[in-house]
């Protein structure tokens, strides 16, 4: 009877193989021999997101967000991965939870209201990624999803952009208004210096249909 099995280990995955407690081989994708006696420990090397729920933080001004971030990484030390750490993907969740903290403690709440830019998505990164070398993960990148503030911020917030809104059209009419009354102070004075434009002006005015009489010389004129 041989003391072999036949086995496949699957693209996007290698295999630790132990013997006796001891790692032996570290398996690739393809098709492999191992024996009866050996244990087989399959690690999957793909990329992946982890979603972090959302935390509630203070702000530097502290008022409680709630904050949800996504962390893209993928094991690129399969032994490190398992043999360092119960749970890897905790660290590097944990490390990414401290540095939002650390994060959102210096910034004030008004600058984070729809402002996911708010925040230092690389210093992020570079915390969780610092977390995730020993223990065999690769962290490619940390995302700000969501920045979900209090509700009574959030409507002081929206009472202040409708008010700049009102105050800009308020300033806009205030233009027009000043730019309408310059146009007729324009034209007062330029009917002043030319009374024939006044009647044209006037003729222009009458309604279609109206008798219009004109009088050509002044006084003197209608007296003869």
């Amino acid at each position: 009877m041989s003391i072999f099995n036949r086995r496949v280990v699957n693209p996007g995955e290698v295999v630790l193989e132990y013997r006796d407690g001891t790692l032996a081989r570290i398996l690739t994708p393809g098709a492999h021999r191992i024996r009866h006696d050996a244990v087989w420990v399959r690690v999957d090397t793909r990329d992946r997101i982890v979603h972090v729920a959302p935390q509630e933080v203070l702000t530097a001004d502290g008022v409680p967000v709630r904050v949800s971030l996504a962390i893209t990484l993928a094991v690129d030390d399969p032994v490190a991965f398992t043999e360092r750490s119960e749970d890897p993907v905790a660290v590097v969740y944990l490390a990414a939870q401290v540095a939002l903290r650390t994060e959102c403690a210096a910034v004030a709440a008004p600058d984070l209201i729809g402002r996911t830019e708010a925040f230092d998505a690389q210093a992020l990164t570079a915390a969780a990624a610092a977390a995730g070398d020993p223990v065999g993960i690769a962290v490619a990148a940390v995302t700000i999803r969501d920045v979900i503030a209090p509700h009574e911020l959030r409507t002081a917030t929206m009472e202040l952009v409708t008010a700049q809104v009102r105050g800009r059209a308020k300033l806009e009419e205030a233009r027009a208004e000043t730019a309408a009354l310059r146009s007729l102070a324009n034209a007062g004075r330029l009917l002043d210096q030319h009374p024939a434009l006044a009647q044209l002006r006037l003729v222009q005015a009458v309604p279609y249909g109206a008798k219009v009489v004109l009088a050509v010389g002044g006084a003197d004129a209608d007296a003869e």
